[in-house]
């Protein structure tokens, strides 16, 4: 028995027809970008360890894949303590590169790298895989793609406008009904600040993000686990869940975080970017969600979290603002704001709905049969000029029996096969036949195209 192959668990092979799909999603996430005036750029799938860590916040840190260095990596590592040694101590040793793990941290670094080449405010869209060393389940991988925008070298709130109409228009154009889920660190940060815990916002900000997962009686738990006085626990839970309109909510919430300068200011920008919202007609659902938190430490101002409405699959989307990444990087002051769509959970949700198109399966329309001899260079004739006029069609490449290339048309699902034999050749025509209902008419190949179109 020969040796069992497969491939690493978080993975996946795509066949034709997933890519065909895959492609739709890419495709127009795409078209939407450069509707709205971004430009794409490419970043390699590795980094430096140095521009990654810690920059995801110590749980991101741990699901970072690390690349062994070249050669005999152990050679310059004291053989004799080497036994003793811990893996997070050894790991820097022999390893100086990693997979990135998003897109945003390797587009800070290069903006800081190319800054004599920008023009800012900088518009940019990303399209590439990421990975993170997670625990594969549905809807989790450790390899997916990711496709960004960001605008960096502005402050002002109608980015996020911006990206909140890209959103709507992307998830409009798939078909799916989506909830965009606002919220901002700097409210979050002004409620760790009232509940008498304002210097472990992280810790409190991660727990957070953890309520759609684990729900709120575990994520207290862990907070208490992690020393929140059960006060400020108490205190927390009625904030988080304010309910009324998200005027009302702010209105609440200006009241309740009159002490926080921090907390007003995360107010202010999220009236300003409503007072734009207001006055727009969006497809999608906006909630100002308070539980929204999202885990990555480098978010300072409004975050942002897509669902989708009819699947509960997890996020489809999301982002936010960070002030100060490119200054990690010897760039301060430069603040960015930005989005992510996760195209395999999109793709995922698509699948299960039945979103893609019917029509649009990635395989030829027409099959050439192949008779071999001075028809096989005719036929040859025939699938130039289908293709110039941008008509998807292939000729089988072996001179086979009729029945045989048949079934192969058949198995391919393709549309529609051509028939030109000795006599249509003679006679300067082809028949054309209808694989699903079997009808055959006769044209010239000149009139072929349009048949087809």
């Amino acid at each position: 028995m020969g040796s069992e192959t497969s491939i690493p668990k978080g993975t996946r092979d795509f066949g034709p027809v997933e890519m065909t799909r895959r492609n739709y999603i890419f495709d127009t996430i795409r078209d939407v970008f450069r509707l709205f005036g971004y430009l794409p750029i490419e970043t390699p799938a590795m980094e430096n360890l140095s521009t990654l860590l810690g920059k995801y916040g110590e749980e991101g840190d741990k699901l970072l894949f690390r690349i062994l260095n070249s050669g005999d990596f152990l050679s310059r590592i004291d053989q004799s303590v080497l036994p003793g040694l811990p893996s997070a101590s050894l790991s820097p040793m022999i390893s100086e590169k990693g997979l990135r793990y998003d897109l945003t941290v390797p587009f800070a670094r290069y903006v800081v790298q190319h800054r004599s080449e920008i023009s800012f405010p900088f518009r940019r869209f990303q399209i590439q895989p990421v990975w993170r060393a997670d625990r594969p389940q549905k809807g989790r991988y450790r390899e997916f793609y990711q496709c960004d925008a960001d605008v960096i070298g502005s402050d002002s709130i109608y980015n996020e406008y911006e990206l909140l109409k890209v959103v709507d228009e992307v998830f409009t154009r798939l078909g799916i009904k989506s909830c965009i889920k606002i919220n901002n660190r700097k409210v979050l940060a002004g409620i760790v600040e009232v509940i008498g815990e304002g210097n472990r916002i992280i810790d409190i900000t991660v727990a957070i993000d953890k309520i759609d997962k684990i729900g709120i009686d575990a994520v207290n738990s862990e907070l208490e686990s992690k020393g929140i006085s059960s006060e400020a626990v108490k205190r927390l839970q009625p904030i988080l869940f304010l309910s009324g309109s998200s005027k009302e909510k702010l209105d609440a919430l200006e009241s309740i975080l009159s002490t926080s300068p921090t907390g007003l200011l995360g107010i202010e920008e999220m009236k300003k970017l409503y007072s734009y919202i207001d006055n727009d007609l969006m497809s999608s659902e906006i909630e100002l969600d308070l539980t929204l938190a999202r885990g990555l430490n480098y978010y300072t101002g409004a975050i942002i979290e897509v669902k989708a409405s009819d699947l509960a699959i997890g996020s489809i989307c999301g982002g936010g603002r960070y002030d100060d990444l490119t200054g990690i990087f010897g760039m301060p002051g430069v603040s960015g704001v930005g989005v992510s769509f996760g195209a395999d959970r999109i793709y995922d949700v698509m699948s299960a709905l039945n979103l893609f198109p019917e029509h649009d399966t990635g395989e030829s329309r027409l099959m050439l049969v192949n008779f071999g001899g001075e028809e096989e260079k005719y036929s040859i004739t025939i699938l130039n000029l289908l293709r110039k006029k941008g008509i998807c069609a292939e000729m089988y490449p072996d001179q086979a029996k009729m029945k045989k290339q048949l079934a192969y048309a058949n198995s391919r699902g393709i549309e529609f096969v051509c028939i030109a034999g000795e006599d249509e050749r003679t006679n300067g025509q082809v028949t054309l036949r209808n694989m699903l209902t079997g009808k055959q008419e006769t044209f010239t190949p000149e009139q072929l195209p349009g048949r087809l179109a």
